[in-house]
């Protein structure tokens, strides 16, 4: 039987924990016939101290995902000069579209065609291209961000006029679930959307071959269904630590 979750990581330091998750990847790859290389490890690194984001540097990731932009501006500024690759994998409001696109090397949360528009004009303001991912709500949860299927086919067409952004893939949070197995359909649907795009779609600029899902609770399912993006905070950070 295979076990998804595990309380190691509450008693370990960042750089075993790392090793371990690294550990998992390459289990999660051997069972779905996938190499570990084709999976990025992205460190959620929400709430987590500038010196334990450097301690996962110093131990080999490079990779980091932020939830908002203002903390993500703060830590970059922390940790200037190391030559990490920060994404926004967050919720994104389209007024801080500007900031995003100038703090961050990739967003995995446009969930609209009017903040796709505002990222390209950022992003050509800051004379870049931005790799983007259309973030994907399956199951319609009013909590949650995203386009449904019927949408994303749809927004295609104008995210391709945005000549600043470089669609890489599709983003989904699945519904929260005890058993980390329920979210298997979820990947599943989410790949299946992916493949239906490429297939369907005569241009090349549309080869959403990078799929984000998969985070702590669930990545190896994840990566059993084709996740190349896992976004990994508790495993590697230990529990969050909340405000009081």
């Amino acid at each position: 039987m295979i076990k998804y979750a595990a309380a190691w990581f509450l008693m370990s330091n960042v750089k075993d924990n790392i090793a371990r998750v690294q550990d998992r990847i390459a289990a999660a790859c051997r069972r779905a016939g996938r190499k570990p290389e084709e999976v990025r490890l992205i460190a959620v690194t929400k709430t987590v101290d500038a010196g334990r984001v450097r301690e996962a540097y110093e131990a080999g990731l490079r990779d980091f995902g932020e939830n908002r932009v203002q903390e993500g501006a703060a830590k970059r500024s922390a940790l200037a000069g190391l030559d990490a690759t920060w994404h926004l994998i967050g919720h994104l409001q389209s007024n801080k579209a500007t900031a995003a696109a100038e703090l961050f090397d990739w967003i995995h949360s446009v969930d609209s065609i009017r903040l796709a528009e505002r990222l390209n004009h950022a992003a050509e303001s800051n004379q870049k291209h931005l790799p983007i991912l259309l973030q994907v709500n399956l199951a319609q949860e009013e909590t949650k961000s995203g386009m449904n299927a019927d949408e994303v086919k749809s927004a295609i067409e104008n995210i391709l006029a945005f000549d600043r952004l470089e669609l890489r893939g599709l983003m989904l949070i699945p519904p929260m679930s005890e058993n980390p197995g329920d979210a298997r359909s979820w990947f599943r649907r989410l790949r299946k959307l992916a493949e239906e795009i490429r297939w369907t779609r005569a241009t090349t600029r549309v080869a959403p071959t990078e799929l984000s899902m998969g985070m702590s609770h669930d990545f190896e399912v994840a990566i059993e269904e084709g996740a190349t993006m896992v976004r990994v905070g508790t495993a590697i950070f230990g529990e969050r630590q909340t405000a009081t």
